[in-house]
């Protein structure tokens, strides 16, 4: 039972009163949250795991059990809502809206009969919190003080969700994948153009959800929800996300990769929606802007419970159906238009640089329609196997595997298998590092069929299993947010043997003379290729490389292999 104390929350801190340019520190917010949980039964609040400080991350469930077991079984018995504030600490609209929703929600007697289970995360990034003060958000409109956008490690944790760097992803795998949520939502706050809007939404790329799921939004919440905001006074925009200097240009659809919230989320066929308030807009305005939103989002999801349910099973049903998994989207020049609320743009001399500079002017409000480009088309595909293997020593990418709940069965014994084998052709990688790697794009791969052996503690999993599309975006090499691109397999694609040149001219020489195949292959890629000959070491390692000396068992070839 929990004992009742005397409520202090609003005396101590007014966001009854949203109209305070002033956002809690995250020991006022853990505390606010532990006095609500001691007052109010239907509030829970849960230690979930580290974070990247000493303080752990918490979350904080509405309508829920008394136990925790109980509460999440709930949660993903029942339509869910999983609201993620502060992953950019600087951007704190949502950590004050949760805490204007549920004070309205308790003042309006806590009906909780159809409510679906709502859970927050008050504060995700912790060390972007604590490093808080009033300078970082040049661009932004308030709060009076807010806290950093990078973590205590300087990772953008809006980036982190496949590659899992930091201990608060870790975490969050561990909240996604305990509630399985229907809805989730991420809050910030943007940055760019400037334009009338308050709010802004990135909805999933129509691309990458299953087209029931698409039906669904574009059919029944899109209509419901711009129909709901006008009645409290909000226009929405899509994010403004410009395709050249100014929105008049045209914009664009976001591309929710999977190592962003929104389209990690989109992975399991959750609804997802990250909320971007204009970062011009006074904070009070955007937090009651984000407020609203949230209110008519959980209403929504009350009264679609019954069809999001029956959505997202279906969903899953035809993800095993499916022969081909889709991969790395391009923006097509296919052009729509819709109606945008902007301001006038001019150029000026600068002050500073005496160039030109842009401004926007705000006595020169426009509504028209401008170009906005939200096609993407796969520009490859990858052949769905009927599961993977993934050997025993690459620790790293198993133990991100069961942290976002991946079905696998352990090798007990070493194990030969015949496979299809994934070997690297081809690939680039960033000058510069991102996000703590050099990222790689481009790959190309082929597979062979081998016979390999797998060392105890290997792992088999099965593609005919509801994370199908997490397994298939992060073991796929070619796929964008592979563990492949986010360097978790960079020791495969470098050699371990090589020749000394004086020594192996006298056996390249003989292995010519001995294989007229190889010579003539040799001979014709001297034939086709200048600058091959005119290079002395390439015209030996080309003929080292169809050697037996050479390392062909292993080389560029991954410890995931492919059975179909």
């Amino acid at each position: 039972m929990k004992t009742t104390i005397t409520f202090l929350f609003f005396p101590l801190f007014l966001f009854a009163q949203w109209d305070k340019n002033q956002t809690p520190t995250y020991p006022e917010l853990i505390e606010i949250y532990k006095k609500l949980d001691v007052q109010h039964a239907e509030i829970e609040l849960f230690q979930m795991g580290a974070s990247d400080t000493e303080c752990p991350i918490y979350l904080v469930v509405i309508n829920g059990a008394q136990d925790s077991l109980k509460t999440f079984e709930k949660a993903r018995a029942k339509t869910t809502v999983l609201i993620n504030n502060a992953i950019h600490a600087g951007e704190p609209d949502g950590v004050n809206a949760c805490l204007l929703w549920i004070d309205e929600w308790i003042k309006k007697g806590k009906k909780t009969s159809n409510l679906p289970v709502i859970a927050i995360i008050p504060a995700y990034n912790i060390g972007g919190m604590l490093n808080r003060s009033s300078t970082s958000r040049a661009n932004q409109d308030g709060p009076a003080e807010y806290g950093f956008r990078g973590n205590a490690q300087n990772l953008d944790l809006n980036r982190d969700f496949i590659k899992m760097d930091s201990p608060n992803a870790k975490t969050f795998a561990r909240i996604y994948h305990a509630l399985d949520p229907d809805v989730f939502v991420d809050t910030h706050v943007s940055n760019g153009a400037d334009y009338q809007y308050t709010l802004t939404l990135i909805h999933s790329m129509k691309e990458r959800i299953d087209p029931g799921l698409d039906r669904l939004m574009t059919q029944k919440y899109i209509p419901y929800l711009t129909e709901t905001l006008q009645k409290k006074g909000w226009d929405w925009s899509p994010y403004v996300e410009t395709m050249e200097e100014t929105p008049e240009s045209g914009l664009q659809a976001f591309n929710d990769l999977p190592r962003y919230a929104q389209g990690y989320g989109t992975l399991f066929h959750a609804l997802s929606v990250t909320i971007e308030t204009h970062m011009l807009k006074p904070f009070p305005q955007r937090v009651q802007a984000t407020k609203d939103y949230l209110d008519f989002l959980i209403g929504w999801a009350q009264g679609a419970s019954q069809g999001l349910e029956h959505a997202r099973s279906d969903a899953f049903r035809r993800d095993v159906n499916k022969a081909y998994y889709p991969i790395n989207y391009e923006l097509t020049s296919k052009k729509d238009s819709i109606l945008f609320k902007g301001f006038a743009h001019e150029y000026k001399p600068s002050q500073v640089s005496g160039e030109k500079r842009l401004f926007y002017d705000r006595t020169k409000p426009f509504t028209k329609y401008i170009p906005y480009y939200k096609t993407y088309q796969a520009k490859d595909s990858v052949r769905i196997p009927s599961g993977y293997y993934v050997s025993a020593e690459a620790t790293e990418i198993i133990e991100r595997l069961k942290l976002n709940g991946v079905e696998m069965q352990q090798t007990a014994d070493r194990t030969e298998k015949e496979v299809s084998t994934l070997r690297i052709l081809k690939f680039e990688s960033g000058s510069k590092p991102y996000e703590g790697h050099y990222l790689h794009r481009g790959v190309e791969v082929s597979e062979q069929t081998e016979r390999v052996s797998l060392p105890k503690g290997s792992v088999w999993i099965p593609t005919n299993q509801s994370k199908r599309n997490f397994i298939i975006s992060v073991l796929e090499p070619e796929s964008e947010d592979s563990y492949f691109a986010w360097n978790f397999m960079d020791s495969y694609v470098q050699e371990k043997e090589y020749f000394s040149a004086y020594v192996f001219e006298d056996a390249a020489a003989k292995l010519l003379e001995e294989n007229p195949d190889l010579k003539k292959r040799f001979l014709a890629k001297k034939q086709e290729d200048a600058e091959f000959a005119k290079n002395p070491r390439a015209q030996l390692f080309f003929i080292y490389q169809n050697s037996p000396n050479f390392e062909s068992r292993t080389f560029n070839r991954l410890p995931v292999f492919k059975v179909y």
